[in-house]
């Protein structure tokens, strides 16, 4: 079995069709990836994953206009194993052959349980903990540093698992918490890339859109050289292009789509007279945030990118997903926006996005 540098936790179609295929399409890896949830049902996915053929994924989208529908074979990953039954072999990995931890848990894998406390490894534990107690093998059987990289959609996402490994590590050795403080290199990240549809066993339907961006500091590895993936001074501007253009324009039409009169797919409301409301509100509302920002050029560039990938033809993207929490939703992308470009100086009237706050706080 090849050396893995690369441990991956999570098996979900997004990172089939971002990281591992961009460690497949950069030559780097290879990757163990770890189901960390235990599910027997997954089980075939995990064979596919590391089928000596690879698993496809299938790029479909627009790109400047002209359509693009391609397909490949990713074979990035050489070994999948489960905590629920491969811990004893994980912990070897860890010790023996990693360089960079990845991990797209989701919202489940980081929420606290009452495992999390227990003196040895459990599988109940969540993520933060799993890795708590990966490291502290690391630490006692190989104190090398290590990089750890999440790929949650959390804000200041490799500082927040940071706090919470610190803080589950508290009943530990002075030194190990120390390694852990010095040793691990803890790196922030924000993705992006609309994965529409799982491939059965394993593989996925992705646009071709992508995005990959690290926040540098010192000792950083990046995984690998990629168009997708890029280092930046700060993560915060590129989350602000993504918060509010994308995924407020998200919940814009979802509200119109919630009052009725919407049809149910992005790209079909994106083509009528949602779309013109929509360029309207860009225009009128928004980029004049980001001009106070001193981020005018790059906001229009988005906004043509994120219009771009709204009209993909081969995208059942759907309100009713899009509008699952909705009020929640408005808070954090309108509130969070309007907060924003008033300390940038933006004092305009923004009349659409205060009467979508209002009835978000209603």
């Amino acid at each position: 079995m090849a050396v893995t540098p690369i441990l991956q936790f999570g098996t979900s179609r997004f990172l089939q069709a971002h990281a591992d295929l961009y460690l497949h399409e950069a030559g780097e890896g290879p990757v163990t990836v770890v189901q960390s949830s235990g599910d027997p049902a997954r089980a075939t996915r995990l064979a596919a994953l590391a089928h000596p053929e690879g698993y496809p994924v299938r790029v479909r989208g627009l790109v400047d206009g002209h359509a693009v529908d391609r397909e490949q074979r990713v074979r990035s990953v050489a070994r999948t194993l489960s905590t629920a039954t491969d811990w004893p072999e994980i912990c070897r990995i860890m010790c023996n052959e990693v360089r960079i931890v990845l991990s797209n848990t989701g919202d489940a894998g980081y929420r606290p349980s009452d495992a999390d406390l227990a003196d040895g490894f459990q599988q109940g534990m969540s993520y933060p903990a799993k890795l708590m107690h990966l490291l502290l093998a690391r630490f006692e059987g190989n104190p090398a540093p290590v990089q750890v990289m999440p790929l949650e959609l959390i804000t200041d996402n490799g500082a927040v698992l940071k706090a919470r490994v610190l803080d589950l590590a508290q009943g530990r050795s002075r030194d190990f918490r120390s390694w852990l403080e010095h040793e691990v290199v803890w790196v922030s990240s924000l993705v992006d890339r609309i994965v529409s549809e799982p491939l059965e066993p394993a593989g996925a339907v992705a646009e071709p859109y992508g995005l990959w961006a690290i926040e540098a500091q010192e000792r950083l590895i990046v995984p690998c050289r990629h168009e997708a993936v890029r280092v930046v001074d700060r993560l915060e501007p590129v989350a602000a292009l993504k918060l509010y253009i994308l995924n407020l324009g998200h919940t814009v039409m979802a509200e119109a789509w919630l009052r009725g009169g919407v049809p149910p797919l992005v790209r079909e409301a994106v083509t009528g007279e949602q779309g013109a409301a929509l360029r309207e509100l860009y225009e009128t509302e928004i980029i004049p945030g980001f001009a106070a920002a001193g981020m005018e050029d790059e906001a229009r560039a988005y906004v043509a990118t994120t219009l771009e990938r709204f009209v993909n033809p081969f995208l059942d993207h759907r309100f009713a997903d899009i509008a699952e929490n909705h009020q929640e939703k408005i808070r954090r992308r309108a509130g969070a926006f309007l907060d924003w470009v008033r300390r940038h100086g933006d004092d305009r009237p923004k009349p659409r996005l205060e009467a979508l706050l209002a009835r978000g706080m209603a």
